[in-house]
């Protein structure tokens, strides 16, 4: 199934933002992956290593039954950017991705899926872009040049219909929201926080206050393909209440907060704390003297 004709357009980046990007983090929440797992991250570690992106991989292990633990601490000794992580607290994808976005070092993070279904083709592209200087980029699997394939008709259906709705409620062009796959600057993680959503209800929280707090965004066109291996996790019954909310609680801060929590504000309590840390060193210096 291949994507429609549809325009897609984000807002564009500053020039403060030009600076180049050191490392880009993978974070890959896993849960029962064993299947697909050594396939996923040999195709990430192989694609960007030829590629030149400096990167690391935190695959992060949201309370797997089968080997996915055993399988990660084997494919370290081959794949020398994976960092495995526990998520020792309560499961679910949402805080399986907090976690890894708690033990990242990039200054740019990925969010990927373990079971293949992204391209690593894509991640690179949004490398490049956030390269330009773009505080996030998002993939769309319905733009041109996009495409899906063995999509599940019921599964479409219900995606483009929660899209059409997040679109209408905020106002934006971008049409692939509730997709996992993206990308962010640190900076932009940082100033989305904190981040509520425990299940999958997170794919749609970090894009949607990425954009009311007023960072750039940019979107791309990417592939997506059904999983070869496995069980997926995503439950329709058990998200739709979950999705809603979220969208309803940046909603409300979109048109309630008055910017106390835009990236301007963050960006001066940055500052502040700067000063002050710098105040403090600075008399702490002077009295060793």
């Amino acid at each position: 199934m291949h994507s429609g004709m549809q325009k897609s357009e984000g807002t564009q980046p500053e020039e403060m933002n030009n600076a180049s990007l050191r490392c880009f983090s993978i974070v890959m929440p896993a849960r029962n992956e064993e299947g697909s797992l050594e396939e996923t991250l040999v195709h990430i570690y192989e694609c960007l290593r030829d590629e030149s992106v400096p990167h690391e991989i935190v695959v992060v292990d949201d309370g797997s039954t089968d080997g996915t633990w055993a399988l990660l601490e084997k494919l370290g000794e081959d794949i020398p950017t994976l960092r495995p992580v526990k998520n020792e607290g309560l499961n679910g994808f949402g805080r399986a991705v907090i976690t890894g976005l708690d033990h990242a070092s990039g200054d740019a993070v990925a969010i990927m899926m373990a079971d293949e279904s992204d391209d690593p083709k894509d991640a690179v592209a949004y490398w490049r872009r956030l390269q330009q200087g773009y505080d996030c980029v998002f993939g769309s699997r319905f733009i041109k040049g996009g495409a899906v394939y063995d999509y599940p008709k019921l599964k479409w259906l219900v995606n483009r219909m929660a899209n059409l709705f997040i679109k209408v409620l905020f106002g934006i062009r971008l049409n692939d929201t509730t997709n996992a796959f993206k990308a962010y600057r640190k900076e932009v993680i940082d100033g989305c926080r904190p981040l509520i959503s425990p299940h999958f209800n997170l794919t749609v929280e970090l894009p949607l206050k990425a954009i009311v707090r007023g960072y750039s965004w940019d979107v791309v066109p990417i592939t997506w393909r059904n999983r070869k291996a496995g069980v997926a996790k995503l439950k329709m019954k058990e998200q739709g209440s979950r999705y809603l909310f979220i969208c309803l609680y940046v909603w409300l801060e979109k048109f309630f907060s008055r910017g106390d929590y835009n990236k301007n504000t963050y960006r001066q309590q940055l500052e502040r704390r700067r000063l002050l840390n710098r105040a403090t060193s600075s008399g702490e210096n002077t009295q060793q003297t």
